[in-house]
């Protein structure tokens, strides 16, 4: 039985999925890609004290707003009216931004810091 071809919509959704996919994907792999070296010295220096514990709430942040996101990426190009897609989904998606932006200022900060101490 041949495959009847796509339309634009159908096309239009599927693209809309891969490009959510693969948005998502980026934004938990370039955290890791740029401060591993600081996330390394986090983990180096384990210890159960506040300091310690500060130096992983960027990450923290960072993985609060991927999983804020990942209803947003599985509800791309997806009906509104269909059960799957959220319904609180913008807010969802500003939770999420919000949070992952959050967590990379503050990583920011926590590699300038991981970068004065000694090796």
């Amino acid at each position: 039985m041949p495959q009847r071809p796509l339309g634009r919509d159908e096309l239009r959704r599927r693209q809309a999925r891969r490009v959510g996919a693969f948005g998502l994907l980026a934004a938990a792999a370039l955290p890791l890609l740029l401060w591993h070296r600081a996330i390394g010295f986090v983990v180096r220096d384990f210890r159960l004290d506040i300091g310690y514990l500060s130096g992983w709430v960027p990450w923290l942040l960072i993985v609060a707003g991927l999983l804020f996101l990942v209803p947003v990426a599985w509800s791309a190009g997806r009906d509104p009216e269909s059960r799957w897609y959220p319904r609180a989904r913008n807010a969802y998606a500003g939770w999420g931004v919000t949070l992952y932006i959050l967590g990379c200022a503050l990583a920011v900060q926590v590699a300038q810091i991981a970068q004065d101490l000694p090796r």
